[in-house]
């Protein structure tokens, strides 16, 4: 590997080779030093030019306990707050020396424009409506290690499919690990053209969240991204809840043994009840962990060679 810029870049054992070093790093998050020298004397730049909490504060612990030299930028400290263009911004940043650029941009496909301009590693950290890798890794080793084999299971992604960068990223990840997948949303949310992606894919689409709750074997909530709305996708924040929120009603339609899982931040309240985020069953904390963990492995199978963790 070289890049992490899209989940259709990688094979099946690809994917499950990046969990497997996943669990062998989580290892580390229970001990007392959490310190591997793996990636000592390698530096990584964190450069976002999106907000962020969880995916840049795991992409630098990750690099940090791995002894990499960890550094975050953003857009309002750089000098494309001056009016630099992105290609001269990030091959100054380059030409430092760095190994690995972790990157986040509202553009879609800005990751893969920088990966062509730089010779160092690139990971997309979330670009536009486009892909969010690393979550849909940490997304699957999460569901993985609480219902084991994602193998036929039946994962439904409800919520704001047409503003969702996640969705994408999962839906590519559980597929090839064998998942079966309904996306629910309502038709104002359901993104132009989707219909023939599913039927090229084989998922599953769906307006009647009642209907596929009691079927799935996990539910991942999507956040409803209103800072990407321009205009009516649905009338009211009370209306898109009763119809699509994972209410406190909704948890018993789920199967006992059935998972819940939120790629954060959550709009407590709209798309999902503090009952919900908050169950037993829930999972949200267990992504954050995850987090670290496979953002480790991410570093490691791109920057220590070959992928074979000790």
């Amino acid at each position: 590997m070289k890049h992490l810029l899209s989940i259709a870049d990688l094979s099946r054992d690809e994917i499950d080779s990046l969990l497997a070093t996943a669990a062998t790093m989580h290892e580390v998050q229970g001990r007392e030093v959490k310190k591997i020298p793996t990636l000592r004397g390698r530096t990584v730049i964190n450069f976002f030019f999106e907000d962020s909490t969880r995916t840049r504060s795991s992409f630098e612990i990750a690099g940090k306990w791995m002894s990499a030299d960890t550094i975050n930028m953003s857009a309002k400290g750089s000098s494309a707050s001056k009016g630099e263009s992105l290609r001269d911004t990030v091959l100054t940043v380059a030409a430092m020396g760095v190994d690995a650029l972790v990157v986040r941009h509202p553009a879609s496909g800005a990751p893969k424009r920088i990966a062509d301009w730089v010779d160092c590693s690139v990971i997309n950290a979330g670009d536009g409506t486009h892909e969010h890798p690393s979550q849909a890794l940490l997304d699957a080793y999460t569901m993985q290690k609480a219902l084991g084999s994602l193998e036929g299971r039946r994962v439904a992604i409800v919520g704001d499919l047409t503003h969702s960068r996640v969705v994408r990223s999962n839906l590519l990840c559980l597929r090839t690990l064998g998942a079966e997948v309904t996306l629910v949303a309502p038709p104002t949310l359901m993104p132009s053209g989707i219909e023939s992606w599913a039927a090229a894919d084989g998922f599953s689409l769906s307006t009647e969240l009642d209907a596929v709750l009691p079927t799935v074997d996990a539910v991942m909530m999507l956040r409803v991204q209103r800072e990407r709305m321009a205009g009516g996708f649905f009338p009211t924040p009370r209306e898109y809840t009763v119809g699509y929120g994972l209410t406190r009603d909704r948890l018993g339609l789920l199967k006992d043994h059935a998972v819940i899982c939120h790629p954060g931040p959550m709009n407590r309240g709209l798309e999902i009840s503090p009952d919900a985020a908050d169950a037993a069953r829930s999972l949200v904390l267990d992504q954050v962990s995850a987090g670290v963990a496979v953002r480790m492995s991410i570093l490691y199978h791109l920057l220590a060679g070959d992928g074979s963790a000790e």
